[in-house]
């Protein structure tokens, strides 16, 4: 990606650009949408596999978007001209980071691996700068983006300094967060005629969920998937609530609003997830939670809020 082939392929929006409202309102739906999706996990942790729930999430979320797509009067396969975006954004956004976790979290402490992906938003912000013109990291950009890591640390608290790991599962979650960010950037680059939104995604989760589909079958057979049966409930929720519909808004807020801002979501989810392991799950809230949550939001508000263009703020 060329920087000037990458300035060129946001949908046109305006000279203004996005307002604020929609910045704000499309981070806490995704947010909301995504930190949902630990609850529906951990109703069925320990009963079905990890690449079966990612299976069942991706092709749940997939079915959820050709239906809406099929609704829109347009064909759920994909267009010669998607073909290649729809590879790539399903691999790095999808089937591989989730492999890399995997992989990573079978050695490595939940603590340090959440740190290694709360670095996603500061990562995908520096490529940003130097790729895209309107995507200049401002003073106050930074800053937010420094704060809202450090909630993240505040947030998870005493797992940081849990221990385990190897150098390959190290590797492993670093090549996950890369994974990410390029995606994201990758999506921000993607050309209008190929860059429908809601064809993105449905694209990322038709692949995502092939791959874990094909993973599941390699590694524990159909067994795996029938183990989803008694938790269809859970399942459904997850491919739809916490999947189908958050890609698709994230898609919409990357085209519109640029990476760096799209991508603080790495930060609000976790505060989402621990919320509503409070309120649903009757999980206990630690001050640290909170004080650690406050600091996130005002990390993200910084962000989201900063003049595009790199403009002082």
């Amino acid at each position: 990606m060329s920087k000037s082939t990458a300035t060129t392929a946001p949908e046109p929006s305006g000279s203004a650009g996005p307002s604020k409202s929609f910045i704000v309102g499309n981070l806490a739906t995704c947010s909301f949408l995504w930190g949902s999706s630990y609850l529906f996990i951990k109703l069925m942790a320990g009963e079905v596999t990890p690449w079966a729930i990612a299976a069942g999430r991706g092709l749940l979320g997939a079915a959820t978007l050709a239906l809406f797509v099929m609704a829109r009067g347009q064909s759920p396969l994909p267009r010669r001209h998607e073909f290649r975006h729809w590879l790539v954004l399903g691999t790095c956004n999808g089937w591989l980071p989730n492999v890399l976790v995997a992989y990573a979290l079978i050695q490595l402490a939940s603590g340090p691996a959440a740190m290694i992906q709360a670095a996603g938003p500061l990562v995908t912000a520096l490529f940003a700068h130097v790729l895209f013109a309107e995507e200049q990291l401002s003073r106050r950009r930074l800053v937010g983006i420094l704060i809202g890591m450090a909630g993240v640390a505040i947030l998870i608290g005493p797992r940081l300094i849990e221990g385990g790991g190897t150098a390959l599962s190290l590797l492993a979650m670093v090549g996950a967060t890369l994974s990410y960010a390029c995606a994201n950037l990758y999506t921000r680059a993607v050309p209008p005629r190929a860059g429908d939104p809601i064809r993105l995604a449905l694209g990322q989760q038709m692949i995502s969920g092939t791959g874990a589909l094909l993973l599941t079958l390699t590694v524990s057979g159909w067994g795996a998937l029938l183990a989803l049966a008694p938790h269809w409930q859970a399942a459904l929720a997850l491919g739809v609530f916490a999947t189908a519909m958050p890609v698709a808004f994230f898609m919409r807020l990357i085209r519109a609003a640029g990476p760096t801002r799209a991508a603080m979501t790495g930060y609000l989810v976790p505060a989402v997830a621990v919320a509503m392991g409070v309120l649903v799950l009757g999980e206990t809230l630690e001050l640290r939670q909170v004080i650690g949550g406050c600091i996130i939001l005002a990390g993200v508000f910084l962000v989201s809020t900063a003049p595009a263009g790199g403009r002082a703020g």
